[in-house]
């Protein structure tokens, strides 16, 4: 079985690498996948967020999902360990959150409710957990998705200066 499973992770490694654009040593030193915070109330943590005049980004993701641990180890977890208040919610998790509208429902039905069909999918949130800039659906083309995620970061804070 291990002779079976090495090739394979071997493989998936190296498509990480391409999508990524890095080396399969630096790809392979990523195998080690470390989701971003949680939460259990969205209030709670879009106050925070707002208190600092930033967007609450929500990353919705799915176990298993290579693009998910690309655009999350590359692109948000270095924001968010630069102080950009980042979430991460699971499509087909069944642990509870308070939404924004008082309701409590699994990470799975916030997902759905919010007509979510596609991981990743990255949102950024404002004043009563309304969208504030445009979300970014899958992980797009390596080269190009840093800048797409900048390019709505600076829409959602502007939306939140207005």
């Amino acid at each position: 079985m291990n002779s079976i499973a090495t090739p394979r992770r071997r493989l998936l490694h190296g498509l990480l690498a391409g999508l990524a654009g890095v080396s399969l040593p630096v790809a392979q030193a990523l195998a080690a996948d470390s989701p971003l915070p949680s939460t259990t109330s969205l209030p709670e943590a879009l106050a925070k967020a707002l208190h600092t005049k930033q967007p609450l980004v929500v990353m919705v993701s799915l176990h298993g999902c290579p693009f998910c641990k690309v655009v999350r180890e590359n692109y948000l977890r270095p924001l968010f360990e630069a102080g950009l208040p980042v979430v991460q919610l699971d499509m087909r998790d069944t642990r509870l959150v308070l939404d924004t509208d008082g309701s409590t429902v699994t990470q799975d039905a916030w997902i759905k409710k919010r007509g979510i069909k596609l991981a990743p999918t990255v949102l950024f949130l404002g004043p009563q957990g309304r969208e504030v800039a445009e979300r970014l659906k899958g992980a797009y083309l390596p080269d190009f998705y840093g800048a797409y995620l900048d390019e709505q970061l600076a829409v959602a804070r502007r939306a939140l200066q207005a």
